[in-house]
């Protein structure tokens, strides 16, 4: 399994923690490689390397998962950080988001769901529960919904809606016929002009504008 999406499972329940590996272990592709008791094992586990992926609850003892992914995302930045929990209030949505969390599922996904989150995580997508999805955009006040897009241009304009629509740098670089580094230069400009400082909020503020949704 050298191709396969090395995991690390991070919760503090054993039956939880139990299942998951379990339950990851009947996904093509995915390896569990770790499995961690709270969030301070999670960060040992990933410093010992060949990690792509901490799928990581969120209320853990010692240290909990919105500090976990904080260190991971600041001293492993290869390393992706899918959360999968119980909450998806708006706190802790933006919280672990603020921390680095590349997606955001709750324990209603069921296996297919997971699986594809991983993968689309591994490849450096971001993915949201459908339930948390509407949670940023339901966080919008109607007086935030302007017509202007703050000076983007037509290309920012562009990229800004594929990543609303969940695509990588690299399939974003491959479907405008584009280098990555020119991507890279479009998404920085992008992000200082709408005041962004992830792709969360890039992607909240284009369903906010009608970008996401424009075809």
């Amino acid at each position: 399994m050298s191709d396969a999406i090395r995991v690390v499972v991070a919760d503090d329940q054993q039956v939880v923690r139990e299942g998951l590996v379990a339950l990851l272990g009947l996904i093509d592709g995915v390896e569990v490689v770790g499995a961690a008791a709270n969030g301070a094992e999670a960060v040992e586990l990933v410093a010992r390397g060949n990690v792509d992926v901490v799928l990581m609850d969120l209320r853990m003892p010692i240290l909990d998962g919105t500090q976990a992914t904080a260190r991971i995302t600041a001293d492993f930045p290869e390393v992706a950080v899918l959360v999968l929990t119980t909450y998806a209030d708006d706190a802790s949505i933006a919280n672990a988001l603020r921390a680095g969390a590349r997606g955001y599922l709750t324990k209603d996904a069921g296996r297919a769901e997971i699986g594809a989150a991983l993968r689309s995580t591994a490849a450096g997508q971001s993915t949201f529960d459908p339930e948390v999805t509407k949670r940023l955009i339901a966080g919008l006040a109607p007086e935030q919904r302007a017509l202007d897009t703050d000076g983007l241009t037509a290309r920012e304009t562009e990229v800004l809606r594929l990543i609303a629509r969940g695509l990588s740098n690299p399939e974003i670089a491959a479907q405008l016929f584009i280098s990555e580094a020119t991507v890279k230069t479009h998404i920085n400009n992008t992000f200082a002009k709408i005041g962004a400082r992830h792709r969360a909020e890039a992607v909240r503020y284009a369903y906010r504008k009608g970008i996401a949704s424009e075809t």
